[in-house]
């Protein structure tokens, strides 16, 4: 795909956040998943770090080795027409200029926006400074435009996750994060490990910027998620881990009966070979 066209997939992504309607962002983490999305009508996809980790054959966190990272999100970028944004976890490196360097790559692989948090794996210091994650962000941005892809940057903020503060402490350095890394170049802000809705209605409101939440099973709906004000809904390992509790009782069954009607398939090995048809 050249340069202008990835720019144009870029700017119909950005465009995808301004609500309503909500965005409802599916996790892909192979090819086929990312086609199966794309033909079911959403208007873009993303990559689950976990996922796709998974497929590879390494736990999640950073543990999948980053060129085949980047391959695989080529597989997937390469397989669908709609914009493809990648979770890049923290940026995959220490520094800012190897933030860059992933951003770069990543952005060569075909993907028009991605995910970058600012947890880390310490438990000494569970989410960076915002000194530093806005840092981060900014190098991302600036390699961005060095690539001439205006990607979607989605800060993800992780005090919810790692219960980092109080309540009352955790909402204020959320929003006070928010705003940093709003100035630092981010479109979206992901407020991950929310769900109670009254508390997303008061982030949404205090957050001046396009917000992402995950939606679970037993959450709010996507109706309910955009009254509150939410722009953009991802589903992160979710799918996958569904894809996996089938197999696993696939694999179950087989073992303990010996019985194959549980290969019963809704979909045909024509349907799959028409998924990579394209013209």
């Amino acid at each position: 795909m050249s340069s202008p066209d990835r720019r144009q997939l870029a700017e119909d992504f950005r465009k995808l956040h301004r609500t309503p309607p909500i965005l409802l962002l599916p996790n892909a983490w192979d090819p086929m998943s990312a086609r199966i999305f794309e033909a079911s009508g959403f208007p873009a996809v993303a990559t689950t770090s976990g996922g796709l980790a998974w497929a590879l054959g390494y736990a999640d966190g950073e543990k999948a080795p980053w060129p085949e990272v980047v391959a695989a999100t080529r597989r997937m970028a390469e397989a669908i027409r709609v914009p493809l944004t990648a979770d890049i976890e923290t940026g995959y490196g220490d520094t800012l200029d190897a933030v860059a360097r992933s951003v770069t790559e990543i952005i060569g692989a075909g993907a028009v926006g991605i995910n970058l948090e600012d947890g880390t794996s310490r438990p000494d210091e569970p989410v960076r400074t915002i000194a530093d994650a806005a840092a981060r962000i900014r190098a991302a941005r600036a390699a961005a435009g060095a690539s001439g892809v205006p990607i979607v940057i989605n800060a993800r903020i992780d005090l919810y996750l790692k219960h980092v503060g109080d309540d009352a402490s955790r909402f204020a350095d959320t929003v006070r994060r928010a705003e940093a890394y709003m100035a630092a170049g981010a479109d979206c802000i992901f407020v991950f490990a929310v769900a109670e809705i009254d508390l997303i209605k008061k982030l949404t409101a205090a957050i001046k910027a396009p917000v992402n939440v995950v939606g679970r099973a037993g959450g709010p709906g996507l109706k309910v998620l955009q009254d509150a004000g939410v722009a953009r809904v991802s589903i992160a390992s979710g799918a996958s881990m569904v894809v996996m509790s089938q197999i696993r009782r696939i694999a179950e069954e087989l073992h303990q009966t010996g019985e194959f009607d549980i290969l019963k398939a809704s979909m045909t090995r024509p349907e799959a070979q028409k998924l990579f048809a394209r013209e």
